[in-house]
C-alpha cells in the first residue's frame, strides 16, 4: 500500500523524522505552553511495559481510512473517537500508533459506570493521609502549620500523566467511554480544549508550597514537579477514545473529536492480520485459510472478534483439535458467537 506524503502515522521516514514533521504542523489555535520538568523523563521504548505496548501494536493492520483518520487527529491535535463492534481492533489502534511513532507505553484508562473525570486526572488518598496524621498525633509528633506531606498521597492518573508537559506526546487510550456516566464526555471538554487541569489540593497550598513532586500513572515512585497546583501540557497527547456504540454523545463533544467507525475486517484484511500477528510464511503456511472462511461464515449469524480467529489459527498450528471429526466441535469451542443464536 502506497504511503501518502502527508501521513505521520504509517507515513514516510523514521519515527524521529515523523515527530519532527508533526511538531512543525501545529495549528496556532492548538498551541500549549507547559514548562517541562527537566528532572522528569517518561518511560522509554524499552522494559516490560513498553514490550506489552509493542506486543499489542506491532502486528496491527490499519486500512487507508484508519490511517487518514489517525493522521487528521494528529495534525489537528484532537481526540480520535473510534466506534465499532467489540473485537474490531479499536483499542489495538492506540498501541499501533505508539509503536509506529515510538511514543512510549500507552496510558490506558478503562471506563466504567462509576468513573469520574478526577479518576483520570489524579488520585488523592485522603484516608491514608488522615490515618498517618492520627498516627503521628498518637506518637506525639507535632503537626506543622502547613503540612508538606500531601505529595505522597497524590498520584497522577492516566489522563493527568498524558497532559504532563513534554516535547513528544504520549498516547492515551480512553477505553469504552460509552460505559461511563452521562456527564463524563462533557466533563472532558474543558480539559481537551485547554490541555490543562488543576489539582485543588495543591492549589490551596500553592502560596506556601508552590512546587510539589508527585507520582505518575506509569510509576508512583517516579516523581514529577507540579507548579502552582496546575498541570499544563506542551504537546497535546494522542487521545484515542473507543466506543461500542451503546449510546450517543452530545454534539459539543463530537464536534471536538475526529470520528472513525471501524467495520469488521473482510477476508483480505483478516488474511493480513493472521500473517502478521502470527508471523506466517505466506509461501508455506496455508492451513489457516479454511479457518478464515469458517470465521466469515459464522460471523453472518452473529458477531465474532478477530482475536477468536487468531486463537483458532494458533491452535491449528500447534496441532490441537487435529482429528478431522472434531472440526465442528472445534469451531464451536473457539469461534463461539458474541451475539446471535448461539451466544448465550
Amino acid at each position: 500500500m502506497t504511503e501518502k506524503e502527508w501521513w505521520i502515522y504509517r507515513g514516510p521516514g523514521s519515527a524521529e523524522e515523523k515527530i519532527a514533521r508533526l511538531a512543525e504542523q501545529r495549528p496556532p489555535w492548538r498551541e500549549f505552553t507547559g514548562t517541562q520538568d527537566p528532572q522528569y523523563s517518561p518511560p522509554e521504548t524499552c522494559g516490560p511495559i513498553w514490550h506489552e505496548t509493542y506486543r499489542r501494536g506491532e502486528g496491527y493492520v490499519p486500512d487507508v481510512a484508519e490511517k487518514d483518520a489517525v493522521n487528521t487527529a494528529l495534525y489537528l491535535r484532537r481526540p480520535l473517537l473510534v466506534t465499532g463492534k467489540p473485537g474490531s481492533g479499536k483499542s489495538t489502534l492506540a498501541y499501533s500508533i505508539a509503536v509506529d511513532l515510538k511514543l512510549g507505553p500507552v496510558l490506558h484508562w478503562p471506563i466504567t459506570s462509576r468513573t469520574s473525570l478526577r479518576d483520570g486526572l489524579y488520585q488523592y488518598d485522603a484516608i491514608g493521609r488522615l490515618h498517618d496524621a492520627n498516627l503521628r498525633n498518637l506518637q506525639g509528633v507535632p503537626t506543622a502549620p502547613v503540612d508538606p506531606s500531601i505529595a505522597p498521597y497524590l498520584r497522577l492518573g492516566p489522563l493527568g500523566t498524558a497532559l504532563l508537559p513534554q516535547n513528544k506526546p504520549r498516547v492515551l487510550l480512553i477505553d469504552e467511554i460509552d460505559k461511563g456516566d452521562i456527564d463524563l464526555p462533557g466533563d472532558l471538554l474543558t480539559v481537551f480544549e485547554e490541555g490543562a487541569f488543576e489539582i485543588p489540593e495543591l492549589a490551596r497550598v500553592a502560596a506556601q508550597q508552590s512546587k510539589v513532586k508527585i507520582g505518575t500513572h506509569d510509576d508512583p515512585q517516579t516523581q514529577v514537579r507540579v507548579e502552582g497546583g496546575r498541570v499544563q501540557c506542551r504537546s497535546f497527547p494522542v487521545v484515542v477514545l473507543t466506543s461500542n456504540g451503546e449510546r450517543d454523545f452530545p454534539p459539543p463533544f463530537l464536534r471536538r473529536c475526529i470520528r472513525l467507525h471501524m467495520e469488521p475486517p473482510g477476508r483480505e484484511k483478516l488474511t493480513q492480520i493472521v500473517r502478521q500477528r502470527l508471523g506466517l510464511d505466506t509461501t508455506v503456511d496455508e492451513g489457516y485459510k479454511d479457518l478464515i472462511e469458517a470465521f466469515l461464515d459464522r460471523r453472518i449469524d452473529g458477531d465474532l472478534a478477530t482475536d477468536q480467529l487468531l486463537n483458532a489459527v494458533q491452535l491449528r498450528l500447534k496441532g490441537a483439535w487435529s482429528d478431522s471429526g472434531d472440526r465442528e466441535q472445534f469451531l464451536e469451542a473457539v469461534l463461539q458467537r458474541l451475539t446471535g443464536p448461539s451466544s448465550a
